[in-house]
């Protein structure tokens, strides 16, 4: 089997910078907030290195931005590049707090080589903007322990593997202490020095478990790795160096987040239409808003738009130090019937869920209703306001077969003060309603009234003569 290493030695620091529009000098700190633990580059050239005291990168720089470092926070971002090595190997192994590991030797055949293996992953990387050291070996520990020098090669040359390792330090071998004292006073400096002893001295000169851990370096002893496999959700988060006090500064990070969303639901061939934007405040509870669309969707420019809106209509009630995204709903998805083979013709139904987003998005969602029918013969019980449907009816009745309707209904019937002075078609008969106490008995006509008004009127067998619509 051949392994894939990547170690990320500025994870957080590359997670914060990338979704940065102000790429400024920027520092990850301790958990005590004493101490420097990574620079980005802008701070570097200012002076300020791994393991500086903080009030002396801060008299260097003094507008450093700060993160402090968090393990939930780096096993949350080493997830969520997990779920992107995902798309390309399907044996991933999780190594806190900076490492990935994948099988590839099975992917070869697949990518046409290890060398397309290698350049698909790096292609990945530049496009996510990280940074990772990448290694190959016949075993996982191989591949670790090259990767996290910095000096890993695109082959698969066990022979080649084996050098790179044999010229490696105990301290880059990652002995123990103690281990390494021990052997360094017999001789040993390498770890090829150590590998090359025969099996029986190994086993008297090394403890059982310095013994079983050079076994699994060298594929002597079986090392299995619980795969790790992908939530059935979506979830992306973003913590920000600086508070952001307007919602123009939401933006630029929403749109990195939204991109790998669609990027996600691509490869998933699926849709949603619920999103959840939680922001984060330092003294506030958290701003929940829950952004729909009218039917699947999965283009990150719609998200971003209807957000956009959403934050015109809801202003920040205070800076935001963090922002969450999460879908949780997934939907099939279906081929647009608007389009020809070349995509040249608009798809009605794109067009369709694209305005009733938006509209809802600015004027909320209970604001927007569409007229459905109803079965009652009575004209202002033959219709009721409903939720808008995610998808218009297209079916078109044969209008030659019904009725004449005016487009303007009135709410209810107007009495009428004199009789129409001119008559174009009628009676129509309406009788119904005996079954909840309101019964009718018209009949209906289009006639011309004395102020020359085309309506639609009836004649109650009781109470005389109604308006009920108006014609244009």
């Amino acid at each position: 089997m051949l392994w894939l290493y990547l170690h990320f030695p500025h994870l957080l620091l590359d997670h914060i910078r990338r979704s940065r529009e102000n790429q400024g000098a920027l520092a990850i700190v301790e958990g005590s907030g004493q101490k420097v633990i990574q620079a980005c580059p802008e701070a570097r050239a200012q002076g300020v290195r791994a393991g500086m005291r903080l009030k002396t990168a801060i008299s260097l720089v003094p507008g450093l931005g700060m993160v402090r470092a968090d393990h939930q926070q780096q096993a949350r971002i080493l997830e969520d590049q997990a779920r992107w090595l995902y798309r390309y190997a399907a044996h991933i192994v999780l190594v806190p707090p900076d490492g990935l590991l994948a099988e590839v030797g099975s992917l070869q055949r697949l990518y046409g080589g290890m060398q397309a293996v290698w350049q698909t992953v790096e292609q990945g990387l530049h496009e996510r903007q990280l940074n990772a050291w990448i290694a190959i070996g016949h075993t996982p520990l191989s591949a670790r322990l090259i990767a996290r020098t910095g000096k890993g090669e695109c082959t698969a040359d066990k022979g080649h593997i084996l050098r790179a390792l044999g010229q490696m330090s105990l301290l880059a071998a990652e002995f123990e202490d103690k281990t390494r004292t021990r052997l360094q006073r017999i001789g040993l400096n390498t770890l090829g020095e150590v590998l090359a002893l025969p099996s029986n001295e190994l086993a008297r000169r090394l403890s059982p478990e310095t013994l079983a851990y050079v076994q699994k370096i060298q594929g002597n002893r079986a090392d299995p790795k619980t795969p790790w496999h992908p939530p059935h959700y979506f979830r992306q988060q973003i913590d920000f160096a600086q508070e952001v006090e307007q919602s123009q500064g939401l933006l630029f990070p929403l749109q990195r987040i939204l991109s790998e969303l669609e990027e996600d639901l691509c490869w998933r061939q699926q849709d949603t239409d619920s999103l959840l934007l939680v922001l984060q405040h330092r003294h506030e509870e958290p701003t929940r808003l829950r952004v729909r669309t009218s039917g699947p969707e999965h283009r990150s420019e719609t998200f971003l738009n209807l957000i956009r809106l959403r934050l015109e209509q809801q202003p920040l009630r205070a800076p935001v130090i963090s922002l969450v995204l999460t879908v949780r709903r997934f939907l099939g998805r279906e081929a647009g019937a608007g389009r020809d083979l070349l995509g040249e013709t608009q798809d009605l139904n794109e067009a369709w869920h694209t305005l009733i987003s938006r509209l809802q998005a600015r004027l909320g969602e209970a604001a927007l209703q569409q007229l459905s029918p109803q079965a009652d013969h009575r004209p202002e019980r033959a219709w009721s306001a409903s939720e808008v449907l995610r998808r218009p009816d297209t079916r078109l009745p044969d209008y030659t077969q019904l009725p004449r309707r005016p487009l303007w209904l009135l709410k209810g019937p107007q009495p009428l003060t004199a009789a129409p002075c001119r008559w174009f078609s009628g009676p129509e008969r309406i009788s119904g309603g005996w079954w909840d106490g309101q019964r009718v008995h018209r009949d209906y006509y289009i006639a011309q009234l004395e102020s020359g008004q085309l309506a639609w009127v009836f004649r109650d067998v009781r109470d005389g003569w109604f308006v009920h619509g108006w014609f244009g």
